[in-house]
């Protein structure tokens, strides 16, 4: 659960830190993103989850991440 908590307070930050360093930026990003296809958006969303479960996987699973 630990492990759990941390993971998820580090998700937290990494998904802050554009917020803060550049928010017009992000405002403008947004805007765009909130143009954009709905089936566009799935298929961008279903790719991050493939990635993330793919380097999940091979971090728990495989040598390569020592």
């Amino acid at each position: 659960m630990k492990l759990l908590v941390t993971v998820l307070g580090l998700v937290f930050i990494l998904e802050a830190i554009p917020y803060v360093l550049f928010p017009e930026a992000m405002q403008r990003w947004l805007a765009r993103l909130s143009q954009m296809e709905a089936g566009s958006l799935r298929s961008t969303g279903l790719f991050a989850l493939g990635l993330g479960l793919l380097l999940c996987y091979l971090a728990q699973r495989t040598g390569i991440f020592p």
